[in-house]
């Protein structure tokens, strides 16, 4: 009783700093993994099990992929060859936020802002308009994709590890669609609110000047990372590290050519440096596994789930209902890779106490706790990447005005997902 006291104690701890932004996140989620180690409430053995390597790698992998792949222009030559193919300025407007969407499936969500975003700023003063609702509509796109691939966001790789899902099972589950069909949804009713607001803007599209692009290796290294993870989903005897295996393979041939590129000074490769790639998240997700594991192994996660299958009587619809609503809201104003960690063991058990499947339960989990960081520009770090470009470019972005397009955008978002996620899985 003991543990289970300390454990809950040292997580939410935890949890207020890094609500709070007291102090830098590493730092307070290691700060609580060696207070538990240091109180005994976990041994140094089981706070190692609790490292999930294939998750680690899969994160470390796609990030170094998807960096090279930024830096090699690809995305942004799509994106100015889709400006130049628009009729109107706010159909030009649209089609760059489907653009964002469409990478962040595979890119991460701030990587793909800031590669988008200069481009969007540099279309809006071509089409004179105004560029604040076209910058948060990009984030917002982004983060809504994110969830639509098991290397698309975060939490993403999380649900794949927490429902034993393979790269595939995204796409088709169990004889059914998967979460990506759910996501693909969503968008469409999101982006119909995108083409309301930006209706106003009837001007015509401007083109604009080709993008070139200084290799077509990364993106050639990107497909064939999202192959060998498909083609590994089909086998049915495979290590638990498979996936992210394949991706720091991926990783090592593109650092390998890239250095080679260099010495060879062939053509004007994409730079990389290492250093600058974001390894603090790494460490973060780390010492969360460590904190999430003490709430396992001192059956916290069983007394919440048992708390919300109280609360919800058992009801399948209220159940759901409070776990995707409950997680558009607290993502909305916190970090949500905490917040899905905690979370998605507890779907699984409020899942199994209602009767249904625990996709259910762990897909809406998913979906809100994505989509509801779009609601704020702190909810999410692809906003508060796009409110800081903006601010940099002359443009102070309210809360009010970012809420008035990110939360007609989610809620929209959320409905359709989530109904058509209850039809396919209740």
């Amino acid at each position: 009783m003991l543990e289970k006291g300390l454990a809950l104690a040292i997580f939410l701890l935890t949890y207020t700093l890094l609500i709070t932004r007291k102090t830098k996140p590493v730092i307070a989620v290691w700060g609580g993994a060696f207070a538990l180690l240091a109180l005994g409430v976990i041994s140094p053995a089981e706070a190692a099990q609790s490292i999930n390597l294939n998750v680690l790698g899969i994160f470390a992998g796609t990030m170094v992929l998807s960096a090279l792949f930024v830096r090699s222009k690809v995305p942004a030559y799509l994106a100015a060859a889709v400006v130049s193919r628009s009729r109107s300025s706010a159909g030009a407007m649209l089609a760059v936020c489907v653009l964002s969407g469409a990478v962040s499936a595979v890119v991460d969500n701030v990587a793909t802002v800031l590669m988008i975003v200069p481009i969007a700023i540099e279309v809006s003063k071509r089409l004179q308009v105004h560029p604040v609702p076209f910058l948060i509509g990009i984030a917002v796109s982004a983060n809504l994709e994110g969830a639509a691939t098991m290397i698309g966001d975060s939490t993403s790789i999380l649900l794949a590890e927490a429902a034993e899902m393979d790269f595939v099972d995204f796409f088709w589950t169990k004889g059914r669609p998967g979460i990506f069909f759910v996501v693909q949804l969503a968008a469409v009713a999101a982006f119909l609110v995108l083409r309301k607001i930006y209706r106003q803007n009837r001007g015509n599209a401007v083109p604009m000047e080709p993008v070139s692009v200084t290799s077509w290796v990364p993106a050639v290294l990107m497909g064939s990372m999202v192959v060998s993870m498909a083609v590994s989903g089909v086998v049915t005897e495979r290590p638990s590290w498979t996936t992210g295996a394949i991706a720091m393979v991926f990783a090592l041939l593109a650092v390998t050519w890239h250095c080679v590129t260099l010495r060879k000074a062939v053509g004007s490769a994409p730079t990389l440096n290492l250093r600058d790639l974001d390894w603090q998240t790494a460490l973060f997700l780390c010492g969360l596994f460590v904190l999430v594991g003490s709430l396992t192994s001192t059956g916290i996660v069983n007394d919440i789930a048992d708390l919300v299958s109280r609360s919800t009587r058992g009801n399948p619809i209220l159940a759901y209902a409070v776990i995707v609503w409950g997680s558009v809201l607290v993502s909305a104003l916190v970090d949500n890779i905490p917040y899905a960690m905690a979370m998605l063991p507890v779907a699984r058990l409020v899942a199994t106490s209602c009767g249904v499947s625990p996709y259910l339960m762990m897909y809406g989990l998913s979906l809100g706790t994505t989509l509801g960081g779009n609601i704020t520009p702190f909810g999410a770090s692809a906003n508060v990447v796009a409110v800081s470009l903006l601010r940099r470019e002359g443009y102070d972005v309210t809360f009010k005005e970012f809420a008035r397009i990110g939360l007609p955008f989610t809620v929209t978002a959320v409905l359709a997902g989530s109904l058509l996620n209850w039809v396919l899985w209740r």
